[in-house]
């Protein structure tokens, strides 16, 4: 009995690592190609028009650091603790970090894939951790550039607009949408529609935007496409500023 204690223990906690690396790996997967395509369309601008490169230079340079960090951060926290990094919640301006997040992936507009975002005047703050959220964002627009068939254009609109008390974040695509057997099973670990990939990024987006009081849910439609929701509680600076003082 003993020994069968013992070795249940080990399974358990063989699983458990096998499982955290896969995490891990996720999550440090998602930003790699869209930077890479970032480099590549600074080169390519570069050898077109040098004496035009300063303002996007500039740009894909502070989008590039912001990732690097975000990776950094991750891997630092893991080689660390063995976990996910802990959440340092603080007050963020969602319209910036959404168009951070999307000028990455802009560079893989083609004749084949249409990207746009709409943001609008009114500044939107809210209570969380930035990286955390700079994951969950990288991951719906990643999933959704790879909902789209090889025949089709794509159409991938992201948006923030106001809602009540809260902000919501919708990226909206194009692409197959997600039959009735599998929308049960959309958030849970190990799950994916694609043929690769460990199926943990909408988990771990679930528990990120849950942990601040929000929450994440999607609307789709067969062969017509799929729009997943962020909404976060609204934070007004004002008041933040009054209680940190």
């Amino acid at each position: 009995l003993e020994n069968n204690a013992l070795q249940l223990e080990q399974t358990a906690q063989e699983g458990a690592w096998r499982e955290m690396a896969k995490q891990v790996a996720h999550e440090i997967k998602n930003p790699l190609t869209p930077m890479k395509l970032s480099i590549q369309y600074l080169l390519h601008a570069y050898q077109s028009n040098p004496g035009d490169i300063e303002p996007l230079l500039k740009r894909v340079a502070n989008t590039l650091v912001e990732q690097i960090d975000n990776l950094s951060s991750i891997a630092n926290e893991f080689s660390t603790f063995a976990k996910m990094p802990r959440a340092e919640n603080q007050t963020i301006l969602v319209n910036t970090l959404v168009g951070s997040v999307f000028e990455l992936f802009s560079n893989e507009a083609s004749e084949m894939m249409e990207l746009n975002l709409e943001q609008p005047k009114e500044e939107f703050y809210v209570f969380a951790d930035r990286n955390h959220l700079m994951r969950v964002l990288n991951n719906l627009i990643k999933n959704a550039i790879q909902a789209i068939p090889d025949d089709r254009k794509g159409q991938i609109n992201v948006s923030l607009f106001k809602k009540h008390d809260a902000a919501i974040v919708r990226v909206s695509d194009n692409g197959t949408g997600i039959s009735d057997d599998k929308k049960d099973k959309v958030f849970v670990p190990n799950f994916t529609t694609k043929n690769s990939g460990t199926g943990l990024g909408l988990a771990i987006s679930k528990n990120i935007i849950e942990s601040v009081s929000g929450r994440i849910w999607f609307e789709t439609e067969i062969n017509v496409g799929t729009d997943f929701y962020i909404e976060l509680p609204l934070v007004e600076i004002n008041e933040m500023e009054e209680a940190i003082t």
